[in-house]
C-alpha cells in the first residue's frame, strides 16, 4: 500500500452537470493535475478512500444528496477533505451557511479558470497540512498513554510552567518523586527537553 505522504493529490469534482465537470476537468488536464468525475454525491462517497490527499469540489444543488447534506455526511464521518463549493448567484445565502460548517471556499459561477487552480492548490496544501497534524497528534496520544496516572499528573502540572515546589505542593509528594516522574514520563514519550514535552503535551490534549 502507498504510504500516505507519497500519495499525489487528486482534485474530486462532484457535479450532475457533465459538462460542467468536463470543463473543470479538460483545465486540470492542461496543467496536469490528477482530478476524478462523479455525476452525484453518493457515487463519490462509495468510491472516496478518506486515506486519499486532496480536494473536493461540489456543486450545492444535485439531485438526490445534495452538495451541503455531502458536506454533512463527511463531517459525520470525520472526514475532512477541503471543500470548494461550486455556486450559483442564488445560491450564495446556502454558500455562507457551508462555509460556517467548514468549507474551504466557494466559487461563484462563472468563475475564472486561475481564480479556480489557484483555489485548488491552496485547498491541497491545507489537506496536506491537516493529516500531517492529524498524524502528529494521533502519535502524540499514543505516546502519553503510556504514561501513568501519576506521571500524566506531574507532566500536567510541569507543561504550565509550575515549580517542583508548587507541583509538589498540588499533589503531596516529595520534590524528588517529581523530578523522577518527569524523567520518566519524558523517556518514555522520548523527548529529552521541557520544551519537547510543553509541544508534545499540546498535541495530545487537542
Amino acid at each position: 500500500m502507498v504510504a500516505e505522504e507519497e500519495r499525489e493529490p487528486i482534485a474530486f469534482i462532484v457535479d450532475d452537470d457533465e459538462g460542467v465537470r468536463q470543463s473543470i476537468r479538460r483545465l486540470f488536464d492542461e496543467v496536469s493535475m490528477p482530478a476524478l468525475e462523479f455525476g452525484s454525491a453518493n457515487d463519490f462517497l462509495e468510491a472516496y478512500d478518506p486515506d486519499q490527499p486532496g480536494c473536493l469540489l461540489l456543486d450545492i444543488r444535485m439531485p438526490g444528496m445534495s452538495g451541503t447534506e455531502l458536506q454533512r455526511t463527511l463531517l459525520e464521518r470525520e472526514i475532512f477533505l477541503p471543500i470548494i463549493f461550486i455556486t450559483g448567484h442564488a445560491d450564495v445565502a446556502l454558500a455562507v451557511e457551508c462555509m460556517k460548517l467548514g468549507a474551504f471556499d466557494l466559487i461563484e459561477k462563472p468563475f475564472r479558470a486561475q481564480r479556480l487552480l489557484d483555489t485548488v492548490h491552496q485547498a491541497m496544501a491545507k489537506d496536506r497540512e491537516d493529516r500531517a497534524l492529524r498524524t502528529w497528534v494521533a502519535e502524540a496520544k499514543r505516546r502519553f498513554s503510556l504514561l501513568t496516572n501519576r506521571e500524566r499528573e506531574v507532566v500536567d502540572l510541569a507543561v504550565t510552567g509550575l515549580t517542583n515546589r508548587e507541583i509538589s505542593e498540588e499533589l503531596g509528594i516529595t520534590s524528588q518523586a517529581i523530578d523522577a516522574h518527569r524523567s520518566k514520563a519524558m523517556w518514555k514519550v522520548g523527548v529529552m527537553r521541557v520544551t519537547d514535552l510543553v509541544r508534545l503535551s499540546d498535541l495530545a490534549n487537542r
